[in-house]
């Protein structure tokens, strides 16, 4: 029988079998951000083991709460930096060279099709978009990871997930992830690995299936994974070209990666793209999955587009097309937060900035900070927020507060309005 690519993954990095079910991994990134490393950084060296297993497979970042905003923020990050310093980590980013951490570590060609990856983060399962396995942990598995350089999970079981047909006009990867979701519901995928396939994931960009592997934790995924491809190659190819005399041989040595025609799968559902429309939730579960059309009309405060699920280049481009020329309703706060430094660049470069500026939206520095509620946008008791980010739980971005997540496009055409719209009506959208 095949195998699927988590499989593959396991069988190649895995070092011991303590019991049955149970694989110990190499690791090949470990990565960490102010919020939940400092912690470990702070146990590690109250039992006198402050050291790194590898400095060069360690990503560090100050990220959701940047620039610090009061003396704890600080404080968190003042450990951080200490220990990066420390170490002399090479992959360090600070202030005004960070950005989100699932934006920038791929932005710098830091994950690789085969790789293992895991952080204090949830949403570490983005990095599964080039083909590797990506999970986040708790507190003593980070700490373990940091000091060995390894980690323990259970076989993978995995989900196949086919996404046919072809989208619609302004509709994006968020509308299909979101749907996903609640084909799934939140716990249909609980321990599991998820796999996207399909014409539509196929003809993904980078970005694209960055957002989608980025809330397959919302169907408790513990990975959510996308073929490599030549469309993996071509984003590397700056990273790789030294490695590979062509493109075709890294494509080769990718494809080593992939699942097998015959690998065993615990359930596999099928998504027909063709028919969707833009989707958005309601209520306080990621699963709560609607229609646009069956909410437009909700009046909402505040509009956000980034985080590490939309706030890449092209989610910006989509936003902007929509927006441009036009101004925002008088009745919402827009809030735009480019992903890392090189992104905001090329907005600015582009124009999009200006766009956003002129129709009203605020654009803030690279940050996690208004996903979490935690800076940057955080909502007042009963305000509702359209969101491109990934989780709508109840306070999620403020306590007291709503949250509808949607794509960047009906995220800026509700902008426009003042109440959740529909952005296929909305002049100026794109494909």
């Amino acid at each position: 029988m095949g195998r699927t690519l988590a499989q593959k993954i396991f069988e190649s990095h895995r070092v011991d079998t303590p019991c049955e079910g149970m694989n110990v991994l190499r690791l090949d990134r470990v990565m960490c951000h102010e919020i939940t490393t400092p912690m470990a950084i702070t146990d590690l060296i109250a039992r006198g083991m402050d050291s790194v297993f590898d400095k060069e497979k360690i990503l560090a970042v100050v990220d959701h709460v940047t620039p610090a905003k009061d003396t704890k923020s600080a404080e968190q990050a003042r450990v951080l930096r200490d220990w990066a310093r420390r170490h002399k980590l090479p992959h360090w980013f600070d202030i005004g060279r960070n950005g989100v951490c699932h934006a920038i570590f791929p932005e710098k060609g830091l994950i690789r099709p085969g790789f293992t990856v895991i952080m204090g983060d949830s949403h570490t399962c983005t990095h599964g978009a080039f083909g590797a396995f990506a999970a986040g942990v708790g507190t003593t598995d980070l700490e373990v990871g940091i000091l060995k350089g390894i980690c323990s999970f259970q076989d993978p079981g995995t989900i196949k997930v086919t996404v046919k047909g072809k989208l619609r006009k302004h509709v994006y990867a968020k509308d299909v992830i979101l749907r996903i979701i609640k084909e799934l519901t939140v716990n249909g995928a609980t321990d599991r690995v998820i796999e996207f396939h399909g014409p539509v994931i196929e003809a993904m960009s980078m970005d694209a299936r960055m957002t989608v592997c980025n809330m397959a934790i919302e169907a408790g995924g513990t990975s959510g994974i996308c073929m490599p491809d030549m469309t993996t190659v071509e984003y590397l190819w700056p990273f790789i070209k030294d490695d590979y005399r062509t493109k075709a041989a890294a494509l080769k040595d990718f494809s080593q990666w992939c699942s097998d025609p015959d690998a065993p799968y615990e359930k596999e559902i099928v998504i027909n793209a063709s028919a969707l429309v833009p989707q958005v939730t309601v209520g306080f579960k990621p699963d709560q999955v609607v229609d646009v059309t069956d909410v437009a009309g909700t009046p909402v405060d505040q509009v956000y587009i980034g985080s590490c699920t939309n706030g890449r280049l092209e989610d910006l481009r989509t936003a902007a097309a929509i927006l441009k020329n036009r101004r925002i309703s008088e009745r919402v706060r827009g809030i735009i937060s480019p992903a890392t430094p090189d992104i905001m660049r090329a907005a600015g470069q582009e124009g999009l900035l200006d766009i956003f500026m002129a129709s009203g939206f605020c654009v803030t520095n690279p940050t996690c900070g208004a996903c979490l509620g935690m800076s940057n946008g955080v909502l007042a008791p009963g305000e509702v927020c359209a969101s491109t980010t990934n989780r709508n739980f109840n306070g999620r971005m403020g306590k007291g507060g709503m949250v509808h997540l949607m794509s960047p496009a009906t995220a800026a055409a509700t902008a426009l309005t003042g109440v959740i719209t529909d952005p296929r009506g909305t002049r100026g959208s794109r494909s």
